[in-house]
């Protein structure tokens, strides 16, 4: 039986710059005929796997750089008993011989300079790197690391190269896939699906203008701004999205134990994660006000087109009230008009915003909310 966990926040953000374009603007996106902010589904992944940190085991999470040679040569010299036979150097050949047997294209490293002083950094640039960011595990690293060191410089077979990237995937790469232009072998069907949040309302981004004031010619009694500016920035009740298929996700990573620890710990992040976009100035650190989860065994269901038609106040019930209202209604169309009437339903948040969900969710505090969704996920998959 295949069984899906859809999670559904509302969350509002005051006038921030959490996500921008390459105009520098806030993303925004044209939705029921009127531009809405938008937060890009990547934005929330990076915020997502950072908090990934502090929920799971690091030898559960993998790295993604392009320096993937410094990172296997890292480990190799970590691992080497030999210190002297394993210097950083030979390390890093034999890590850049690796990858490549696996079918990894590498730049070619800078050449090296005639400098006793040459720092870190410039060392590092004279490594071998791929042309694009690599994802591997934890795992993947200290058993290629591992391997270098037993092969103490012979060659590897592209099969028994590959063997090693393409197993004991991390927890991130398993939600969120991996693509390798040069080897699809080695891809990852992404078992997570993040959806852009996007304004419930219509918005339009508004400009700060700043200035700054110089120290030195303030306290001579200077007049005028020492810099001037402008700023973009953008405020909304954002919907958000995301779903897991957890059968999809327990298949990536090949352990049901790691799987149901990876579900409870996406649903903490996703809650409590956050971009940080221009942060510093805004401080836009705000908590979701809704948060409705549901277990599912037929498919993932999305309710944005709740505000399809854009939110607006009626002079008596608040916008974040409104939405709530407007997002179970949606929820209990789905259910009564189409059949699609998930396992399990569960909703937390703030004042009386839990209310509308009354009929068709149990009620939880938000410390209790991922740990339940664990236990309906395993027991279903048991039954």
């Amino acid at each position: 039986m295949s069984l899906i966990v859809d999670v559904h926040i509302l969350q509002t953000l005051p006038p921030s710059l959490i996500n921008r374009d390459d105009t520098g603007a806030p993303k925004s996106a044209i939705f029921g005929g009127v531009p809405r902010q938008r937060v890009s589904s990547q934005a929330w992944k990076r915020a997502i796997r950072k908090k990934f940190e502090d929920e799971l085991d690091p030898m559960l999470l993998g790295t993604r750089t392009k320096r993937v040679v410094e990172l296997i040569a890292q480990k190799v010299v970590e691992l080497a008993d030999d210190g002297e036979a394993w210097g950083y150097e030979r390390a890093a050949e034999e890590s850049a011989k690796f990858l490549k047997a696996a079918g990894i294209s590498l730049k070619e490293p800078k050449a090296k300079k005639n400098d006793e002083n040459e720092s870190a950094e410039e060392e590092r640039e004279r490594l071998a790197a791929a042309g694009y960011l690599l994802f591997l595990s934890a795992h993947q690293v200290h058993n290629a690391a591992k391997a270098i060191i037993e092969k103490d410089g012979d060659s590897f077979k592209k099969k028994e190269a590959g063997e090693l990237l393409d197993t004991k995937h991390s927890v991130d790469i398993a939600m969120f896939g991996r693509m390798l232009a040069d080897e699809p072998a080695y891809n990852v069907d992404a078992s997570v699906q993040v959806a852009h949040a996007l304004g419930v309302h219509e918005s339009e981004p508004e400009f700060d203008y700043f200035t700054a004031v110089d120290d030195l010619a303030s306290a001579a009694e200077e007049s005028g701004a020492g810099m001037l500016g402008t700023v973009q920035m953008m405020s909304s009740t954002l919907y958000r999205f995301a779903t897991i298929d957890v059968e999809s996700l327990e298949e990536n990573l090949g352990d049901r134990n790691v799987a149901l620890e990876a579900v409870t710990a996406f649903v903490n992040a996703f809650v409590e994660s956050l971009p940080t976009g221009k942060q510093n100035t805004f401080a836009h650190n705000t908590l979701p006000e809704l948060v409705y989860v549901t277990v599912r065994d037929d498919r993932s269901i999305s309710l944005v087109n709740a505000f399809e038609t854009p939110v607006r106040e009626d002079g008596t019930t608040g916008r974040r009230q409104l939405s709530a209202q407007l997002l179970a209604k949606e929820a209990t169309e789905v259910q009564e008009q189409y059949g699609f009437v998930p396992r399990s339903a569960f909703v937390a948040g703030l004042g009386d915003m839990r209310e509308p969900f009354s009929g068709i969710a149990t009620e939880l505090k938000l410390p209790e909310l991922a740990e339940k969704v664990r236990e309906v996920v395993a027991a279903e998959g048991d039954s």
